[in-house]
């Protein structure tokens, strides 16, 4: 891990509930993945550093949230846990276009490219999952979850530059024991959970977890009369422990997840006016088609999306894990097997009209990991060495067609009387009247991504003093990507369109989609290190400080890349440089008021040199999406933990961030849509200068010193939970009542900030209200967004620079009720 910084989350210490917060000591050897929440003093436990330790004795800034936790506040993937900690951003229009940033940083913010690393880790039982699509699926049989803030990859996995989240499963016992849950509740959710652990023999354990869950959509669809946005969920995670003797487990586990919703769509939001020629903008365009939105109001929750909308999304994998004592430590091995299957259809052209009538991208993807670690604890040195092994295969067929609609929607008609619809005999272009021209225009996409990845990493923990501990960390890295992408064209007939002809009507077509073919291959050393010094001032106060230089690996341009004045692709586009990462980070940690109360604080700053960013073409088909290099990213700010339970009848939490996160130096960036789609600005010229044409766009522009997209500048997460003890139907227990709630502010939705893309701050509030046993008897109901705040998830701009902007809709309020039982 090359950054350790940790800062224990108030979520962990409502997931722990106990009477005190006492300091313990506890051994730092290797642990199973199977961690445990909080120990028997109370303490919260972790194994971020591969070995038992509670959180506020680790260097770290940390977010922990126990299994509990997630199941009381309806945590159950990813996008709700990001309520809990308020610097994870996730953000998703579907599976596959889903981004997970820590601190404003990980992911490009835009469509997904597969030619680049994530920022932020997934692990699952020390399992590297490389699809962030995994993160829309429900969290499955899950004992804590710890997000790790900052970069990793001196102590294990996955070079990631931006954090981990690191997610720890419930393992097989060899006492019997199981556990089951319920819950119903409004737009028809239906959910249930079940898990069930116990021994075969004497050497023998076996655990299996299912987990269902199904939603109506949030959003109605008057094309189709359905609801989209729905949940569809299935898992399953079987785990077998043989434990020959005491020195050696050895555990084999497999999981499939699915995922069939009806989904992805989204809803007209507003329109914006852009540097094209007012009869090419949606308002002109959709009034020459006789098309009216089903609604302007984004929370009347209505579209009329016309083409087919699917996400159907498939994760599996099986894993080998192997934890033998051998000499003075610890040596684990995991080999792993992963696959991911996706297949969507989309509706590109966000409106009700058959402009694209088809578009989708289906991927598949294997994958395989192998890693090898030994641990060593000594009284005054600990230390980890080990080696990871990654490769990825994913391939990619695409198919995008247009309909009727889209000549004279994407074509320009020329000149346009008043008050007609642009198509009468005086126009200049009637090809832009013609259907036929575009309708049927297909290009068929493939592409393959070849990923391999090697590296050795080490880290040494020296124990001074009893106080003062230094710890440095180094990581070797080396990376090789090799890619292939084509694309072909056809008319609506089947008849190839390329370049060559000068004919009008391929013109039209050769503007629309551009045949490409590139072989991009990109290939690296590079070297991270990290050097963190703690220093314990008295039992419950310790502070900490962290310097890391990392690197992010490479990237090649999976989706096409620009042409030339001779449509030639422009192959230095085909690759990314790495990034350069300098990371800075103080804090302390302290726990006061006889151990009842803990208060931590970590101030960070990272740097980011060549920043990999997601440049989006505005045109409909002849890039998707490109990476292009920012000269240099900054993100920095302060984190603040407060816990406090001055009993054990009341707990209360309260987490804060301010990131200030931004582009130090972008200056050919791309143009935000109210400075796009006019004629391009050429060499010396000025937008508005005497003899220089009407409506122009520059090339880029210079978007240095703004905001990252996607970040808020505050956010916060708090609640507060009382219990009194009683009886309900014979059984001993509590009735309780808890309250969580998380606010942020406003945050760019486009890659370059624009007035028309801000998602204004919002903040939710959830209630429980319940009556639970020692036992593991809980019943509770619940109320998520119980004020039904209206808020948007995310804004995206319409194709062609049309001024369409459209967005996504935030839950409304939901409620229900949860049944659950251990036995």
């Amino acid at each position: 891990m090359a950054t350790r910084h940790f800062l224990l989350t108030g979520a962990a210490f409502l997931a722990s509930v106990a009477p005190s917060l006492a300091h313990a000591e506890t051994p730092a050897e290797e642990v199973e993945p199977q961690a445990r929440v909080s120990d028997a003093a109370g303490e919260i436990v972790v194994t971020a550093r591969r070995r038992e330790e509670t959180a506020q004795d680790v260097p770290i800034a940390i977010s922990v949230v126990g299994g509990d936790q997630i199941d009381n506040t309806g945590s159950f993937n990813v996008g709700r846990l990001q309520q809990l900690t308020p610097t994870l951003q996730f953000y998703t229009t579907n599976p596959r276009n889903s981004a997970v940033n820590i601190r404003g940083i990980g992911a490009p913010f835009g469509l997904t490219n597969d030619g680049i690393e994530q920022g932020v880790g997934i692990y699952v039982d020390d399992v590297y999952y490389s699809r962030v699509a995994s993160a829309t699926f429900d969290f499955l049989d899950v004992a804590q979850i710890e997000v790790l803030r900052g970069p990793q990859g001196t102590l294990y996995g996955k070079n990631t530059t931006a954090g981990a989240i690191n997610i720890t499963t419930n393992q097989p016992t060899f006492d019997f024991e199981g556990k089951a849950e319920v819950s119903i509740g409004n737009l028809d959710f239906k959910q249930a959970k079940a898990a069930i652990s116990g021994p075969l023999s004497d050497t023998l354990a076996a655990r299996i977890a299912v987990s269902a869950t199904d939603r109506r959509g949030t959003i109605f669809n008057v094309t189709t009369d359905r609801w989209i946005q729905s949940q569809d969920n299935i898992g399953l995670r079987g785990q077998l422990l043989w434990r020959p003797t005491d020195d050696l487990d050895i555990t084999l586990s497999a999981d499939w997840n699915k995922q069939e919703a009806v989904c992805c769509g989204s809803v007209f939001v507003r329109t914006g006016s852009t540097q094209r020629p007012l009869n090419r903008q949606y308002a002109a365009l959709a009034a020459a088609q006789g098309y009216t939105v089903v609604s302007t109001n984004p929370f009347d929750r209505l579209t009329d999306l016309d083409a087919n909308l699917n996400a159907g999304n498939e994760i599996g994998g099986a894993a080998l894990r192997i934890k033998w004592d051998v000499g003075p430590g610890t040596l684990t091995s995991i080999t792993a097997w992963r696959y991911w299957d996706w297949q969507p259809e989309n509706d590109r052209d966000f409106t009700g009209l058959p402009i694209v009538t088809k578009s989708q991208n289906p991927s598949q993807q294997d994958q395989y990991t192998q890693e090898l670690r030994y641990n060593y604890t000594g009284d005054q040195f600990d230390f980890v060495v080990g080696g990871f092994a990654y490769y990825q295969r994913i391939d990619t067929q695409g198919t995008e067609s247009h309909g009727p609609a889209s000549s004279r929607w994407t074509l320009n008609p020329g000149n346009v009387p008043p008050g007609s619809s642009g198509c009468g005999p005086s126009v200049n272009n009637q090809l832009a009247c013609t259907p036929s021209v575009l309708n049927g225009l297909t290009a068929i996409n493939t592409q393959y991504l070849k990923n391999t990845s090697l590296a050795l990493f080490g880290q040494l923990s020296w124990k001074v003093t009893d106080e003062l501990t230094i710890q440095p960390g180094a990581r070797l890295n080396y990376d090789k990507k090799d890619g292939f992408y084509q694309r072909k064209v056809f008319a609506g007939d089947g008849t190839p369109v390329v370049f060559g002809p000068t004919d009008p009507v391929t013109l039209a077509r050769l503007s629309v989609f551009a045949p490409q073919e590139i072989s991009p291959s990109f290939s690296d050393w590079n070297f991270s290190y990290d050097l963190t010094l703690t220093y314990e001032a008295t039992q419950d106060l310790l502070l900490y400080a962290t310097y890391a230089k990392t690197f992010k690996s490479g990237g090649i341009n999976q989706n096409g890349v620009p042409t030339d004045a001779q449509n030639n692709p422009i192959l230095a586009a085909a690759t990314v440089k790495p990034e350069s990462v300098q990371h800075f980070e103080a804090g302390l940690k302290s726990e006061f008021w006889d151990h009842r109360a803990t208060f931590n604080l970590a101030a960070f700053r990272t740097d980011i040199k060549n920043y990999q960013a997601n440049v989006n073409n505005g045109q409909f088909g002849v890039l998707r999406g490109y990476l292009a290099n920012a000269g240099k990213v900054r993100t920095q700010g302060i984190e603040a933990d407060f816990t406090v339970q001055p009993s054990e009848r009341f707990s209360a939490y309260a987490s804060g961030a301010y990131t200030d996160a931004k582009y130090v130096r972008f200056v050919d960036a791309p143009c935000p849509p109210e400075l796009s789609g006019g004629t391009t600005v050429g060499a010396g010229q000025t937008p508005g200068a005497p003899g220089v044409p009407g409506a122009l766009s520059p090339a880029n522009c210079d978007i240095s010193g703004q905001r990252l997209p996607g970040v808020s500048k505050w956010a916060f997460s708090f609640g507060a939970e009382v219990n009194v003890p009683s009886s309900l139907f014979d059984r001993e227990g509590q009735f309780y009542l808890g309250y969580d709630g998380n606010y942020r502010s406003d945050f760019s939705s486009n890659p370059s900030p624009s007035a028309y893309t801000w998602i204004d701050g919002y903040a939710l509030s959830n209630f429980r209200a319940g009556f639970r046993t020692e036992s593991g008897f809980n019943v509770f109901g619940w109320v998520r967004n119980a004020f039904d705040e209206d808020y948007l998830e995310q804004l995206s701009v319409g194709p062609g620079n049309t001024g369409l902007i459209v967005g996504l809709p935030g839950d409304p309020r939901t409620y229900g009720l949860t049944i659950s039982a251990k036995f």
